[in-house]
């Protein structure tokens, strides 16, 4: 791995990047993910799915049972955990619809009587404002067919990457001992035990990853229940854990999963502070979640600067979006993989690493203590 990090990057005779160089490769590598990225994303999602599924398909063909059904049975249990969040949503979706008649009633007396006290106490005329929603459907036919276009073209790709990306991993998981002997090719043959290690730990740092995230969902579903317990809403737990995985889709999740627990505070409860009290608690525990118990939860785990984990989530949603969020963290995780392999890069993995230098009054305090 050493050796291809000095192919693909030559160092100057120093063994030191100019600013320069680094700037010039960040750019080059940035530009090739920004405009592959309808490659790249299905791809890496499924090297993902298939270092997740990799123990289960070995378990299954150590069992006696055939390769290519050891994996279309893990690649099943990825569809059904896929198909229990989209019932998910449709379950939000189906409640809120019922609520809805009664929302809307609601909304519609609590908009005007605040239009009433803006005409009463300000002075301010609401006719036309009234009228703004009407005005805007009207007046903007051109900006409403962008968005359906963007909405068709969003949807496109979420349909062809839902394709792609089980045949991308059922055929990496078919292929692996093909894939991964090319890959010894490619080295020295005293480079293959190197290799195999990295390969084996990145198949850990992946599997960590997953598990951190599990610990970050029960966390943020724990926290939702318990604000919206001491908020009094009906079934905390149901809609705080609810919330806390259709996390999982950054922004559109938290928006979709809050909208029955706004709707059912405000029909409870008959008041706006409620729902605007909903609304404070999951923003406040996404905001938490997303700077403090993701970095924390998801880097101890791949022993990962939690500096780096949220200027690497930024990173990921600025050239793939939300997708580049979640594959940028186990992208990182390998490059300090590599680093920590490389001597040329010990300050790269220096920098990545997530555990502070030792303070030195304490060693010398453990080493005065032992003698």
């Amino acid at each position: 791995m050493a050796q291809i990090v000095k192919t693909l990057v030559p160092l100057p005779s120093n063994g030191k990047f100019s600013v320069l160089k680094i700037l010039q490769y960040t750019v080059l590598i940035s530009l090739v993910l920004y405009f592959g990225k309808t490659l790249f994303i299905p791809l890496s999602f499924s090297m993902l799915v298939s270092f997740i599924l990799y123990p289960i398909c070995k378990w299954l063909e150590n069992k006696g049972i055939n390769k290519m059904v050891s994996i279309l049975l893990a690649i099943s249990t990825i569809f059904i955990l896929s198909g229990a969040v989209i019932y998910l949503f449709f379950i939000q979706i189906a409640a809120f619809l019922q609520e809805w008649p009664t929302f809307k009633v609601k909304f519609l007396d609590s908009f005007l009587q605040f239009c009433d006290i803006l005409e009463e106490r300000y002075g301010i005329k609401t006719e036309d404002f009234l009228q703004l929603p009407k005005n805007l459907v009207s007046g903007s036919g051109t900006q409403i067919f962008g968005i359906l276009m963007n909405m068709v073209y969003s949807l496109s790709m979420s349909a062809f990457f839902l394709i792609i990306i089980p045949v991308f991993s059922t055929l990496i998981l078919y292929y692996r001992e093909m894939l991964t002997n090319v890959l010894y090719k490619l080295f020295p043959s005293d480079k293959k035990a190197s290799i195999h290690e990295i390969l084996i730990e990145t198949i850990n740092s992946y599997y960590n990853f997953v598990k951190g995230m599990l610990l970050v969902y029960l966390i943020v579903g724990i926290l939702n229940s318990v604000g919206l317990a001491i908020l009094g809403i009906p079934h905390p737990f149901m809609f705080g854990f609810i919330a806390s995985i259709l996390t999982f889709i950054p922004y559109a999740g938290i928006i979709i999963s809050s909208l029955l627990p706004i709707a059912v505070s405000w029909v409870t409860f008959d008041s706006i502070w409620y729902p605007i009290g909903v609304i404070l608690i999951f923003s406040f525990v996404q905001l938490l979640e997303g700077n403090v118990i993701f970095p924390l939860a998801v880097g101890n785990r791949l022993k990962i600067n939690p500096l780096v984990i949220i200027i690497v989530i930024i990173a990921g949603g600025i050239l793939w979006g939300a997708a580049g969020m979640i594959l940028f963290i186990p992208f990182i995780s390998i490059i300090k993989l590599i680093a920590d392999r490389t001597e040329s890069l010990k300050t790269l993995s220096l920098l990545l690493g997530g555990n502070p230098p030792a303070n030195k009054k304490r060693n010398w305090f453990l080493r005065k203590k032992t003698t």
